[in-house]
């Protein structure tokens, strides 16, 4: 049941990305990734789960890591 909680907290905060990335339109509901994975680290560290626990990790820090990708992208097409 707990390692079903951290899946699903990785693939939430995927979906809500979508207004952002796929629609074009501005959401302000990707703000909600830093608490649900924030709940998912804390839930794939009691299953003890390496794998869910990066996951977690890597939707906690999408708003940083899409932030640089967009940088580096403006800048190669400069």
């Amino acid at each position: 049941m707990v390692k079903a909680l951290a899946v699903s907290t990785i693939i939430i905060s995927l979906l809500l990305w979508v207004p952002n990335i796929v629609f074009q339109k501005a959401s302000t509901l990707w703000i909600f990734t830093f608490v649900l994975s924030g709940i998912g680290i804390v839930l794939a560290a009691c299953v003890k789960s390496k794998i869910l626990i990066i996951g977690n990790i890597i939707t906690f820090l999408s708003f940083f890591i899409l932030m640089f990708l967009g940088y580096i992208f403006v800048f190669l097409t400069k």
